[in-house]
């Protein structure tokens, strides 16, 4: 039987990206096994991005793929087996999952868990306490020529990289945790965890952040808000390096991130390490605040 998957917050576009792939079985890329079911519509009225976008969503997967549209992130989780907590805005991710957390439905919180690491903090101890998986990523963790570079060791091991990609801003969430997030995420399935201070350049057509590992090793992230809006990285190892387009794969990234949260979630774990998304949300904050004056911040 399919699993049922309930969705919190319909005011992006990977809400109709998911159901598309789970629930339509002509979809080129159609995964089995899931169909969203349910949701609640949520939104933020003092984001016009969010608030704008609701209805049109909303009306989308109720006449296109019959998803029942409820009056409550409980209804919610009281309907499904898996959450998707999908709402753009990473204030209110806490709270929904304070609302749903009793119905004890493994969760994935898309980009980005919160917009704090205490808040991150606070929510691994709840889904802990509750004894349920709880996962966040962007969907650039999965690319599949990301996975290919890691996979090809013949010239050793990595000793840094170089990411770059688009780096918009929204007034909420701050800085890197609206776009830049992106980058951050395959830099830190390529590096780890380990990073120990950051330091931040910004100014409006871009940044670059420079992180700095325990080991020695560093990697750098090019936020581009003028010229091309690619996502790309260069992985350095001890006798060469490999240099992709993130988004270069035969599939679609949204494809590849929902095989690997129904391949865990379901299974009681997170494809995602929960130390590195902790770090990631920290390393985040760190930038945030050098770009500010441009002095170093220790994580």
């Amino acid at each position: 039987m399919d699993k049922k998957i309930g969705l919190i917050g319909l005011d992006t576009s990977h809400v109709e990206a998911f159901t598309r792939i789970l629930n339509d079985e002509k979809h080129p890329g159609h995964i089995a096994g899931a169909k969203v079911v349910v949701a609640y519509p949520g939104g933020s009225k003092d984001i016009p991005l969010s608030n704008d976008r609701v209805a049109g969503f909303t009306k989308k997967l109720q006449e296109d793929f019959a998803v029942k549209i409820v009056d409550s992130p409980k209804a919610v989780a009281e309907a499904c087996d898996l959450l998707f907590i999908e709402t753009i805005d990473g204030r209110v991710h806490l709270d929904l999952l304070r609302q749903t957390i009793q119905y004890k439905r493994p969760t994935f919180v898309d980009k980005p868990l919160c917009n704090s690491s205490s808040e991150a903090r606070e929510m691994f101890r709840m889904a802990r306490e509750a004894g349920i998986p709880l996962m966040s990523c962007s969907s650039l963790r999965f690319s599949e020529t990301l996975a290919a570079a890691l996979e090809d060791q013949q010239n050793g091991a990595i000793v840094g990289c170089d990411a770059f990609g688009p780096c918009s801003e929204l007034p909420t969430p701050p800085g890197l945790f609206w776009y830049g997030i992106h980058t951050v995420e395959p830099i830190y399935r390529v590096m780890g965890t380990g990073c120990v201070e950051v330091r931040a350049t910004r100014h409006a057509d871009g940044e670059v952040i420079v992180g700095t590992w325990s080991d020695g090793r560093m990697a750098s992230l090019r936020g581009m808000r003028k010229g091309h809006s690619k996502f790309g990285m260069t992985v350095h190892r001890e006798k060469g390096f490999q240099q992709m387009d993130l988004a270069g794969g035969k599939r679609q990234l949204y494809e590849v991130m929902l095989e690997a949260i129904l391949n865990s979630l379901p299974t009681g774990k997170s494809a995602v390490p929960e130390e590195q998304t902790l770090e990631l949300i920290r390393f985040m904050e760190a930038a945030n605040e050098s770009r500010l004056d441009g002095k170093t911040v220790r994580l």
